[in-house]
């Protein structure tokens, strides 16, 4: 990585259970970091076919989708309906009506939307802690 590259908009986050596939989403997402995103969830995927998502937003700018495939959001949606069971979202926008409308006739997936303030409650509603990074 050179000094000017663009740092990734989507990061890891570290949880108690290998089961809990948490990111934090900061600033603008480009269409290369929705495809390693995607990438990222079919790897977690593989190692569980059931898994619970927390999608943490700061400082969101938005999401360039005109550079994802089509083919590529079409599995990513079939993908998550097969393989998640609850998702929380944390901080502004609250995107889960949007996403809950994509699914016809119903989402089956749980999905509840929290203010930054209440992480704390996303988490538990979860089930999960997240493990601090040591930098």
């Amino acid at each position: 990585m050179q000094s000017l590259d663009r740092v990734p908009a989507i990061r890891r986050i570290e949880t108690d259970r290998t089961d809990v596939f948490a990111i934090e989403i900061i600033g603008y997402v480009t269409g290369a970091d929705v495809e390693n995103l995607y990438g990222l969830m079919e790897g977690a995927y593989a190692l569980h076919d059931k898994l619970d998502v927390v999608v943490r937003l700061k400082n969101y700018e938005g999401i360039e989708w005109d550079n994802v495939s089509g083919e590529t959001t079409d599995e990513g949606r079939l993908h998550a309906v097969q393989h998640v069971r609850r998702c929380a979202a944390i901080g502004d926008p609250d995107w889960t009506g949007r996403v809950a409308g994509f699914f016809e006739p119903e989402l089956p997936v749980e999905l509840r939307h929290f203010d930054i303030k209440d992480e704390a409650d996303a988490w538990e509603w979860i089930g999960a802690r997240e493990i601090p990074q040591k930098i």
